[in-house]
């Protein structure tokens, strides 16, 4: 059952504290904490499984944080199922961290895209570990989608993901640095309700301590679907050997459709082995063919195309906040439904942290191809079974005027 928020009784002082259970949306919470400067006690925590209280890549995530910011605390109880969380001040400047071998740099560097551009000084973040582990999103998908995402509400230029080593589960030995500009304030009144057509498709092949074939193995099985449907098409391939091939061997394919309005969605699919409880390959479990992993990545792609809406899927929590840090103006962007369980709850924890609620409404429903060409069709010409519907809805709110206090003048 989801956990809602609320205030901690007690003395005045601790009537800001917002009170949450369990261990889910604990990245974001703790992000949009620092963001509010509204502490967090964060109770049961596992607490009736066998391995209760905070995993190792959770207490790591909080070190990190620790680094980043200036005058955080933390104090986390004896059975490590529940914790208080003082934030500080984002400081930004230049951070480097070793992620836990449990779960990918992605899961690190996710939640923080929203707090890079409010810290003191410009952020560049270096982070060592696994760069693509089939269960979290993988640093292709963050720097093809999830930095354009935040981009457009930067006046600044200069937000960039360098992967300078690749690593794979279960040794990793990836590293990648992460660039963002610090800012005042982000864009106000922003209108990102425009759909568009889809125009063309970008990708990226990768293989590390693989033969390089199956790169290209990769990009055939993937056009073989695509090319049907739209001729700009170009998929690179990225062949890493040596050092900067991390310790352990896998490939993986990430694709990106962009429309005429710039709107984006994305797909993946890699080599890496289902995620199990112990960390180690299930028995007997081998790697899908890179035709298969091709042809899967392709077809995500146009059931993503399909689905609709202006955000790519899984950034809709990153462009909700956004609006909400915007200037006090009204802010919009079309969201493809249903909505996922995650997105749900990051909305309640929005309105917990800034008291902000978004107004959502369906979208209408997009022109058909027949109202663009003169005198339409044939009465009886029948294309085939047609896609259902997207199912589209507009979030709007007015913007909290959000304002970078801690950015350095000059």
């Amino acid at each position: 059952m989801p956990a809602l928020a609320k205030p901690v009784n007690g003395s005045t002082g601790s009537s800001r504290v917002l009170s949450f259970s369990g261990h889910g949306h604990l990245r974001h919470r703790l992000v949009l904490s620092i963001l509010s400067r509204r502490p967090i006690r964060i109770d049961g925590i596992r607490s009736d499984e066998d391995q209760p209280g905070l995993l190792p890549f959770e207490v790591s995530y909080l070190r990190l944080l620790e680094k980043l910011t200036q005058g955080t605390r933390v104090e986390i109880s004896y059975t490590g199922t529940s914790f208080l969380f003082h934030p500080g001040t984002f400081a930004g400047g230049n951070v480097t961290h070793q992620c836990s071998p449990e779960r990918s740099v992605g899961w690190y560097l996710e939640p923080l895209l929203a707090l890079a551009p409010f810290g003191k000084k410009d952020l560049v973040l270096t982070l060592r570990g696994i760069t693509t582990d089939g269960r979290d999103a993988s640093v292709d998908t963050i720097r093809t989608s999830g930095l354009p995402h935040l981009a457009m509400f930067l006046d600044k230029e200069g937000v960039e993901l360098k992967i300078t080593k690749r690593g794979h589960p279960p040794l990793g030995g990836g590293e990648v640095t992460f660039t963002c500009p610090s800012v005042r304030a982000i864009k106000s009144g922003f209108d990102f309700t425009n759909v568009g057509r889809v125009n063309k498709i970008r990708g990226i092949a990768h293989s590390v301590r693989v033969s390089p074939q199956l790169s290209n193995r990769l990009v055939a099985a993937a056009r073989s679907v695509l090319n049907r449907y739209i001729p700009d098409i170009y998929i690179y391939t990225d062949v890493y050997r040596g050092e900067d091939s991390g310790k352990s061997p896998g490939y993986a394919l990430t694709l990106l459709a962009s429309s005429t309005s710039h709107v984006l969605h994305s797909s993946e699919s890699s080599s890496c082995p289902p995620s199990t409880s112990t960390g180690e390959k299930p028995e007997g479990w081998t790697p899908p063919s890179p035709e298969d992993l091709g042809i899967m990545a392709a077809r995500q792609l146009l059931e993503e195309i399909r689905r609709g809406g202006c955000v790519d899927r899984g950034w809709e929590w990153l462009v909700s906040l956004m609006l909400v840090l915007g200037g006090e103006d009204v802010g919009r962007a079309t969201v493809a439904g249903p909505f996922e369980p995650f997105f749900i709850e990051h909305l309640r924890d929005l309105k917990a942290f800034f008291g902000t609620t978004f107004k959502i409404k369906a979208a209408p429903p997009p022109p058909s191809l027949n109202d663009d060409v003169e005198g339409g069709s044939d009465e009886g010409e029948d294309d085939g079974p047609k896609a259902p519907p997207a199912e589209e809805y507009i979030l709007s709110c007015v913007g909290t005027g959000f304002t970078n206090t801690a950015k350095r003048t000059g």
